[in-house]
């Protein structure tokens, strides 16, 4: 039997049988024209939530310009949150409030202000309540440490934390970085992930790079 059910909604079970609905595989859940979410992506929330789009990405609305996209196998503890840029005010004249969004007919211009989309790579750690800020780029196998403030884009397998986020350490080496952006063992099919789990746990990247 496999470890992972790539359509369960609440994809752990408790050794007693019982199903900790907190955690949800989030393309199971998400229905949103400005989302993308990759396989086995999961969020998790001291409470059951029925609108997980919301709770993730409160200021991504379906007229949003903007896009928040998430890799693979990514990992979103309770209170991450992704503040996009449809939140922004305009900041280019003396005034930052948003006069014309108390009208139907002008709160178009808002959602003209220049925008850019949030992209998340694959296994991605984001830490207890952590927010990344518009247009922001984390790259594959990033670690946001807890209550981190996300300004800038994250390297590939770097940790960061603090507000604003800052670069903790590499995860390793540049040329282990590179080797594992190129295995990416992430598009790998799911049996041939689960058959090298000891591998893609460890550390051995030379036992990763013989794998068949």
């Amino acid at each position: 039997m496999p470890l992972l059910n790539m359509d369960a909604v609440h994809p752990i079970t408790a050794p007693d049988g019982t199903v900790i609905t907190n955690t949800v595989y989030l393309q199971n859940v998400i229905d949103h024209p400005r989302i993308t979410v990759g396989a086995y992506s999961y969020a998790s929330n001291f409470t059951p939530q029925t609108n997980w789009a919301q709770i993730l990405a409160p200021y991504l609305f379906p007229i949003s310009k903007e896009k928040l996209v998430i890799g693979k196998f990514c990992q979103f503890a309770h209170g991450t949150t992704f503040i996009t840029s449809s939140a922004n005010h305009p900041m280019g004249g003396f005034s930052i409030y948003p006069f014309r969004v108390f009208k139907p007919e002008t709160m178009i211009d808002y959602i003209n202000l220049p925008s850019r989309d949030t992209v998340v790579g694959h296994d991605v750690w984001i830490g207890h309540n952590a927010t990344i800020m518009p247009g922001v780029t984390i790259a594959s196998g990033a670690i946001i440490a807890s209550g981190a403030v996300v300004t800038k884009d994250v390297a590939p397998y770097t940790i960061v934390g603090g507000n604003p986020a800052q670069v903790i350490r590499q995860r390793f080496s540049d040329e282990v970085i590179a080797d594992l952006m190129a295995i990416a063992w992430w598009d790998w099919p799911i049996d041939r992930i689960e058959a090298n789990l000891a591998v893609i746990e460890g550390a051995d990247i030379e036992a990763l790079r013989s794998v068949k």
